[in-house]
């Protein structure tokens, strides 16, 4: 499915007030641990999956990447991406990240932030970037954790006094489209298991380099409001992988 709500006019102002548009990186609460888990990207070719507005590109752009192409389907994002993150070297483009195409061995990195779980297909996605990463090329991501997208419902579960008690898990191992509400509007996303996610890179040749869930920063549990419950459950997954050489890298 290739939904598209960004462009929705109402969804996109509520989009742009959370704390990740506002303040770009340092509002992401995984990018203390993500961006440890990407490569060296001086003069190496990027392509972001879902650039959204653009924050990732122009961070690699600015560690001396040699060419960066941002995808994301919405062209409210990639208006804001033109607006607020235009470098040199970056290219943007809008169109669903299943329907990309690229010739094999096009890039040395493809990175993708909270996109994947928007696919119906996983085993697709892999396909595709290991045919068009380079030998030794890097394929880093970050997805919904499954114990956070297994219910569908994606809130706490509260007592009679609105206190959480606990977050619900529930139809784990049965995969497919879930109704999410986010932002204020029913969005469709894919639940997947942490085994489809990882046997889906092994079965298609990647080395798996890293596994990460990333719990906050120690800085955004003592300035973020609320941000200790999310020491409670895993949010995010974060995941690096690389396409080997014949030998070895």
């Amino acid at each position: 499915m290739k939904e598209n709500k960004y462009d929705d006019a109402r969804f996109f102002s509520r989009y742009g007030k959370m704390q990740r548009s506002q303040l770009g990186l340092a509002g992401a609460g995984e990018w203390h641990a993500l961006r440890h888990m990407l490569p060296t990207v001086a003069g190496k070719d990027v392509l972001d999956l879902g650039c959204g507005f653009g924050w990732h590109c122009r961070y690699v752009m600015e560690h001396g990447a040699g060419s960066v192409v941002g995808i994301d389907i919405s062209e409210k994002m990639l208006a804001r991406a033109r607006e607020i993150n235009s470098m040199e070297g970056i290219t943007y483009m809008r169109q669903a990240i299943e329907d990309v195409k690229y010739p094999p061995e096009r890039f040395d990195v493809v990175f993708s932030s909270l996109a994947f779980h928007y696919l119906a297909s996983f085993d697709d996605i892999c396909r595709h970037v290991y045919e068009w990463l380079r030998p030794c090329g890097h394929f880093v991501f970050s997805v919904e954790h499954p114990v956070f997208t297994a219910a569908g419902g994606q809130d706490w579960v509260y007592d009679e006094q609105g206190v959480i008690r606990h977050w619900p898990v529930d139809r784990y191992f049965e995969e497919g489209a879930r109704q999410a509400a986010f932002l204020g509007t029913q969005v469709i996303k894919y639940h997947r298991t942490l085994t489809t996610y990882l046997q889906g890179l092994l079965r298609q040749g990647f080395y798996i380099r890293e596994v990460i869930e990333p719990a906050p920063s120690e800085e955004m549990l003592q300035s973020v409001e609320g941000m200790r419950d999310e020491l409670r459950r895993p949010m995010m997954l974060l995941i690096a992988a690389e396409k080997p050489k014949k030998i070895f890298c």
